[in-house]
C-alpha cells in the first residue's frame, strides 16, 4: 500500500518539473524560429545553367557565424554529399560531379541561399537539400528540391489545352490570312482601273490643240463650195 508521504513527494516533484518542461518547450520553439524554403522541383535542360532557390527567416540578426550548406543525392540513390558550403564567403566543391560547376547566387543579409549550376547533365538528376544555421537559430525544416535535367527536344510536349489552342486559332489565322490577301489584291485591281481611267484636267486639256465638231463643219461647208463651183462652170451656155 502508497504511503501519503510519498505521494506527497510525487506530487511536489512534479510541480518542480512543469515551470522547467514549460521553459524547454519554449526554447525548443524558438530554436525552431528559423525556417527555410526551396522549390520542391527544378526543371533544366542539359548544357543550359539552372538555378537552384533557396531562402531562409531567421529571428537572430545575421552574422559571421551564419553557415549555408547544399548537399545532393543521386536519383539512383547513394550517400548524401556536401557540393556547395558558405561561411563569409562561398566554398563550391572541388571534388566530385560538381567540380567547377557550381556558383554562388545568394545574398545572406536578403535571406538569399541560392546557388546555380553549370552545365547541367542528365547523371545529375537527384535531391538536393538546403541548409541554413545562424546561431542560435540552428534547427530548421528541410526543404528538398528534386532537379530533372532533360535534353531540350524531348522535353517538348504538348498538353491537352495547348493543342486544343492550336486546333482552334490555326483555322482562324488562316482564315484572315487568306482575306487579307484578298483584300490587297482587290486593292491593287482598283488601282490599276483608276490609273487606265485617268481624267486630264482642263488645263492640260486647253493646252492641246481643239478638233471640235465646228472644224467639221468648217470642212463640210468647204467641200459643198468646192462641189458647186464645179457644177456651174459645167453649165452649157
Amino acid at each position: 500500500m502508497r504511503r501519503p508521504g510519498a505521494a506527497r513527494a510525487g506530487g511536489r516533484l512534479l510541480l518542480l518539473l512543469l515551470p522547467r518542461g514549460a521553459l524547454l518547450l519554449l526554447g525548443v520553439c524558438n530554436a525552431l524560429s528559423l525556417e527555410i524554403k526551396a522549390s520542391a522541383k527544378v526543371r533544366a535542360f542539359v548544357g543550359e545553367q539552372v538555378l537552384l532557390k533557396c531562402s531562409f527567416k531567421s529571428s537572430s540578426p545575421i552574422t559571421e557565424s551564419l553557415l549555408v550548406d547544399w548537399t545532393y543525392r543521386p536519383l539512383a540513390g547513394g550517400q548524401m554529399e556536401t557540393v556547395f558550403h558558405y561561411q563569409s564567403i562561398p566554398h563550391p566543391t572541388t571534388v566530385g560531379t560538381f567540380k567547377d560547376r557550381i556558383s554562388w547566387l545568394g545574398n545572406v543579409a536578403n535571406g538569399d541561399a541560392s546557388i546555380a549550376i553549370q552545365s547541367p547533365r542528365l547523371s545529375d538528376n537527384g535531391t538536393f537539400i538546403c541548409s541554413v544555421k545562424n546561431p542560435p537559430d540552428v534547427y530548421h525544416n528541410i526543404p528538398q528540391t528534386v532537379l530533372v535535367v532533360t535534353e531540350r527536344g524531348l522535353a517538348f510536349q504538348l498538353s491537352s489545352a495547348a493543342l486544343l489552342s492550336i486546333l482552334v486559332f490555326l483555322p482562324s489565322a488562316l482564315v484572315v490570312i487568306l482575306l487579307l490577301v484578298r483584300m490587297r489584291r482587290k486593292f491593287q485591281v482598283l488601282k490599276e482601273k483608276g490609273k487606265c481611267g485617268y481624267k486630264k484636267s482642263s488645263i492640260e486639256v486647253s493646252d492641246e490643240p481643239e478638233h471640235s465638231d465646228t472644224a467639221g463643219c468648217g470642212g463640210k461647208l468647204k467641200q459643198c463650195c468646192l462641189n458647186c463651183v464645179d457644177t456651174d462652170e459645167e453649165d452649157p451656155y
